[in-house]
């Protein structure tokens, strides 16, 4: 049967008909809090229906094409599940607002000293040095999705280890207010523990190793029970936790050893600093480059430090250890208050081609006396370029 034509003094209903889209055109509906309700007539005028009022005649859709819809899709803006983003979530509302927020008035300089002088009447903005001070204290500051560890390598003695992971778990647990661990990996006797701040035990790797069961219920064992065997460095907000110090014991520190004990610092800390021995292949040593998210080469401005440090890239590199420079840092530091500058130039560049930073701290005698670390002795510049180099690290985790 044939239907009859539509009688003109019978309009159509007032909702339109639905539209075909061209295969693989999406349709995209309106904003349901400002499009007007169905049925009424302002919806009926702008879908086209019959209204009190002359509707004006709507010129033809242009033809879907590839083009019209990646346009489309450029001009709406679409999310990772690629739906259409209509307008701004709560989440890019906080995040825009937290971008553009104000560092804030500056402390520095003159800049500094007019808003003080001024009593605040003046406020001027930081200036540049200031508010990269800034952005390196929040780069420190980032959340992480785990717990990262960081590995401190040179199989020479003298090249600024110990002494770097110090200084490193100083800037960090001060910046971070805590959740550090600053760890002597060392297959035998390390001096991590002689320079950092004492305790009232003497307890050590060696020790935790022996007494690893009453962490085995993860449910149970507490941060506070790891107290017996890390050192808390006070103010400086970290700890450490020292390799064997017995002169009665022997034996050395395996891989599995290694492992063990840094399934349970993951447990417990955000940021895990290990120093590393001088025997690059020890099982412990090994096993440290293996679990570390960021390798940091240290090396004083000599010619046999840079030279060791060097080798050991290299042996890296032949053994196979893949994106190296993406993941490994330098920090050079300056043996005494004068030094080679042509060398310290020399050393820069060719560690530059082959980590992907270069950082350079000063001497500072609080840190090259050999006795325990005095933190708030350190020169500002020293905290400075301290605080730069682990803004680098903590870019590179």
């Amino acid at each position: 049967m044939t239907q009859s034509p539509q009688d003109p003094s019978h309009p159509a209903p007032s909702h339109p008909a639905p539209s075909h889209s061209a295969p693989g055109q999406r349709v995209v509906y309106g904003d349901p809090l400002t499009d007007p309700m169905p049925g009424t007539a302002e919806a009926g005028h702008r879908a086209g229906g019959p209204s009190d009022g002359p509707v004006d005649p709507q010129p033809a859709p242009a033809p879907w094409s590839p083009e019209r819809e990646q346009a489309g899709r450029e001009q709406e803006g679409e999310d990772r599940a690629g739906e259409p983003r209509r307008f701004m979530t709560a989440t890019d509302f906080l995040d825009r607002r937290a971008g553009s927020q104000d560092k804030g008035p500056a402390t520095w300089g003159w800049r500094g000293a007019v808003r003080r002088l001024s009593g605040g009447m003046i406020s001027p903005r930081m200036g540049p040095a200031e508010v990269a001070y800034e952005q390196d204290r929040s780069l420190i500051q980032k959340d992480f999705d785990g717990p990262r560890t960081i590995a401190f390598i040179n199989p020479k003695g003298g090249a600024a280890k110990t002494t770097g992971v110090l200084a490193a778990g100083y800037t960090f647990g001060t910046v971070r207010g805590g959740g550090v661990v600053a760890w002597d990996n060392n297959e035998t006797r390390g001096t991590l523990g002689i320079r950092g701040t004492r305790s009232t035990h003497r307890n050590t790797t060696r020790e935790l190793l022996e007494d690893l069961e009453r962490f085995s219920d993860v449910y149970q064992s507490r941060i506070g029970d790891l107290g017996a065997f890390v050192r808390s460095q006070g103010d400086a907000h970290f700890d450490v936790l020292a390799s064997d110090e017995r002169p009665d014991v022997t034996g050395m520190i395996k891989a599995q050893d290694f492992d063990a004990v840094h399934r349970l610092l993951e447990r417990f800390y955000r940021v895990i600093l290990v120093d590393t021995g001088n025997n690059m292949r020890a099982e412990n040593w090994l096993a440290a480059a293996e679990a570390a998210d960021l390798l940091v080469v240290t090396s004083t401005v000599r010619e046999d430090t840079g030279y060791s440090g060097l080798w050991m890239l290299d042996a890296l590199q032949d053994a196979g250890y893949q994106n190296l420079k993406y993941k490994t840092v330098t920090v050079l530091s300056d043996p005494s208050a004068q030094v080679d500058t042509r060398l310290a130039d020399d050393l820069v560049e060719v560690y530059q081609q082959r980590t992907r930073g270069v950082y350079r701290v000063p001497y500072d005698p609080a840190l090259v006396a050999g006795s325990v670390v005095p933190y708030s002795q350190l020169s500002a510049n020293t905290r400075m370029q301290w605080l730069k180099a682990c803004a680098g690290m903590a870019a590179a985790l």
